[in-house]
């Protein structure tokens, strides 16, 4: 961009450094994957309504009067407020998509065409524009008035039928996961694209909708049905296809243990010390464990009651059999420090600085960088505006 982005933020570095990304998306999905772009380098302007994203008033908890919500999901960007219904607003928001390597929006389907801003209208100026969709159900009529929020969804899916005490009610996940996975495949589309345009030249028109991640992402349990004929049921914390693989209780606590596969079973047992579960024939292969779960819980259990959960965790995971506590989120993160992930990172500042956690992939030669806090509503407006109000190859 300008002269006064870098004054602002730094030049972009990164392996997507000099993508210019117009993010007209707002909650979730959408956010996390331009977020995601931005910490790869890429240039990401975020367009906001003259309210703002919703986010921002889901609250609290607050970092200094803003959402942490908001915060999660938009730094790295600058943010410009624009009605799209002011004809000048309206041609901003154009000039700006007809720059832009990449556009990402999750309005209704067919909600941009009034505002000229839909794939058809932004590729006839930019021909090479790479165009993301996010929505809840895909373009199709009749899915395309259905409103999208992640709990819905996780609703519809099955995802819920098959979460919480199998004697109680359904429950929603402890966060809006199919957000977020659309969130990644939005971002792989995008990778996918870039990839092609360079080949090619030309640029498409991406599609992901809320549904088609959730039910990409439930794997074995939508496997179960669509290649088994089998519909899936809620167990709780047990898993179908595998034994031990759940909370199990010890003198202080419950410790997840897990056995992927015979050997780990092995280990696991000579720890415990009954060394003669493995080759008991109702435990000795998975699928026996599996079938024989209610005789060899109690077993288990027998043992891991005698010492604490961390007394078990140390030795377990030193056989190489994984294990966990279950943790809070702030012992999550502090755990992750202990082994090195260094999760949090500082963007800004001074006293401005803002903690965020840190982009999870790791490159040997084009690390993500933090530049930018997450922005207020409309705090590079005037810059933008100015940026876009001059000749193209002057602004660049």
């Amino acid at each position: 961009m300008s002269a006064d982005a870098e004054d602002s933020g730094g030049p972009a570095t990164g392996p997507l450094s000099g993508l210019l990304v117009a993010d007209f998306s707002r909650i979730l999905a959408g956010p996390y994957a331009t977020m995601l772009l931005a910490d790869l380098g890429a240039e990401v302007v975020k367009v906001e309504g003259p309210h703002g994203d919703d986010t921002r008033t889901w609250q609290p908890p607050v970092r200094d009067g803003v959402s942490t919500y908001y915060m999660g999901a938009n730094r790295n960007k600058r943010s410009v407020a624009l009605d799209l219904k002011d004809p000048a607003d309206q041609a901003v928001a154009q000039e700006l998509a007809r720059r832009a390597d990449v556009f990402v929006e999750n309005f209704k389907p067919g909600g941009l065409a009034r505002f000229g801003l839909d794939y058809d209208a932004v590729a006839r100026t930019n021909p090479g524009v790479v165009y993301a969709s996010v929505s809840g159900f895909g373009s199709a009529p009749e899915g395309a008035s259905l409103p999208g929020y992640d709990l819905i969804v996780q609703a519809i899916s099955g995802f819920m039928s098959l979460t919480g005490d199998p004697a109680g009610s359904p429950y929603r996940g402890g966060v809006a996961l199919f957000d977020v996975m659309a969130g990644l495949h939005a971002t792989i589309g995008v990778l996918s694209a870039l990839n092609h345009r360079h080949a090619t030249g030309r640029g498409q028109h991406i599609e992901v909708n809320l549904l088609s991640s959730a039910l990409s992402g439930l794997v074995n349990q939508t496997s179960a049905y669509v290649a088994g004929g089998v519909v899936p049921f809620r167990m709780g914390n047990s898993h179908p296809s595998l034994f031990p693989y759940e909370p199990l209780p010890c003198a202080d606590g419950d410790l997840i243990v897990t056995a992927g596969n015979n050997g780990q079973f092995r280990k696991l047992v000579e720890v415990l010390g009954v060394p003669e579960l493995a080759d008991d024939p109702r435990f000795s292969r998975n699928e026996d464990r599996t079938a024989n779960r209610d005789e060899l819980r109690p077993l288990l259990v027998e043992r891991l009651r005698t010492r604490t959960k961390q007394e078990w965790f140390r030795d377990i995971i030193g056989a190489g059999v994984p294990c966990g506590p279950i943790n809070t989120i702030d012992q999550g993160v502090a755990f992750a420090q202990e082994v090195g992930l260094d999760p949090v990172v500082e963007v800004g500042e001074g006293a401005a600085a803002v903690p965020t956690v840190r982009n999870p992939i790791t490159f040997s030669e084009t690390p993500p960088a933090y530049r930018l806090p997450p922005p207020g509503l409309d705090e590079h407006g005037a810059e933008i505006r100015r940026w876009l109000s001059a000749p193209e190859e002057e602004a660049r």
